[in-house]
């Protein structure tokens, strides 16, 4: 089983040291790396490509959430509530993760974005700092690209006698 799907599972792995790397540099500098978003987007092909079945429809719908995605967040990023990296980090992995589960990231990051949230809150309330607080909400999002990957990859993987 594995054989035929090894390309999908090095760039699933790709996409994953991508988010992992994302989050630490969010957390660090406070910042996305253009080069990194546009990483993520310019392997997208050659993932669809990975995918058995994987056509034009597809391909369209997978478009059409990413432009829903960079338009939602667009505004909000005018309105100064998400950052530049956030928003083509978002929409790349609109590209990647088919729309169900891309609900279950959006879900999964707004929950570990209010955990984040609060934790800073506490963090800049103990040290009375009197500074706006700036979320590295590229953390939340990659911890829910993390999990859907896993969600979708580890049962596959284990069924294919990979994992304990």
């Amino acid at each position: 089983m594995l054989g035929g799907h090894l390309l999908e599972y090095a760039l699933a792995c790709a996409l994953a040291i991508a988010l992992a790397y994302a989050a630490w540099t969010d957390f660090r500098r406070r910042e996305i790396d253009n080069w990194l978003n546009a990483a993520i987007c310019l392997c997208v092909p050659l993932y669809w490509y990975s995918q058995p079945g994987f056509g034009l429809i597809d391909i369209a719908i997978q478009l059409s959430i990413a432009g829903v995605t960079f338009g939602v967040l667009l505004l909000l990023f005018s309105l100064g509530q998400m950052g530049g990296g956030d928003v083509k980090l978002l929409t790349a992995l609109a590209l990647w993760i088919w729309p169900i589960k891309y609900m279950q990231l959006l879900i999964i990051m707004a929950i570990a974005g209010f955990a984040l949230s609060l934790a800073l809150y506490g963090w800049h309330h103990l040290r009375r700092d009197g500074r706006r607080i700036k979320v590295p909400y590229g953390i939340a999002i990659s911890f829910g690209g993390l999990w859907v990957l896993a969600d979708y990859y580890l049962p596959r993987l284990q069924n294919a006698g990979l994992l304990g």
